[in-house]
């Protein structure tokens, strides 16, 4: 088993005072910060929303939400406080014309000029088991935790380092309960 650690948007506009801040989000960057200690020599792997100024993805053209992340902006940094500094950091989102973006699954880095998946960088990395963590349990990180398990990876939630937008009081509930059904481990 050779183990990978996914932490899925943990950039400021989820944060408490971001644009589409998740409640208690600040909650997980100790667990995090605690799980990179224990595993220090463990790849770590980033996704990030890296929105255009203007995209379908925003209320203003239709999507859902509002605008957040948009690329090279404060709220689309990660925390400060998390101590990810040797992380692979891949994009997701930069169409302008799609509301799509959700999972880590979606985005790519950019490697001497071409554009690396994360499934591709993850098998690159003899990654078979990925535990994944970040904002938000009932979007981007339950999307990301499908992908992995379509694509093969024995894939750990981490309870303590999710938090859920929950437009509805119970959605980060019924995400948790979609992820495990669908043969995600959870780690509480």
């Amino acid at each position: 088993m050779s183990l990978g650690i996914l932490l899925v948007d943990p950039q400021y506009d989820f944060f408490p005072g971001g644009s589409l801040a998740v409640t208690n989000g600040d909650q997980i960057v100790a667990p995090l910060n605690e799980l990179m200690r224990r595993h220090p020599n463990v790849p770590l792997f980033a996704s990030r929303d890296w929105h255009p100024p203007s995209t379908k993805h925003f209320k203003e053209r239709g999507g859902i939400w509002p605008p957040h992340c948009v690329e090279s902006t404060h709220g689309a940094e990660f925390h400060k406080g998390l101590e990810m500094q040797k992380a692979r950091v891949f994009s997701k989102g930069m169409n302008p014309d799609d509301d799509a973006g959700y999972s880590a699954f979606e985005a790519v880095r950019d490697e001497n000029g071409k554009k690396v998946t994360l499934a591709d960088d993850l098998k690159r990395a003899n990654v078979d088991t990925l535990i994944v963590a970040g904002l938000a349990t009932d979007y981007c990180v339950k999307a990301s935790v499908m992908d992995a398990l379509k694509n093969g990876f024995v894939t750990f939630l981490f309870k303590p380092g999710v938090r859920a937008v929950n437009l509805q009081p119970d959605d980060g509930d019924k995400a948790v309960a979609d992820m495990k059904a669908a043969g995600a481990l959870v780690i509480e």
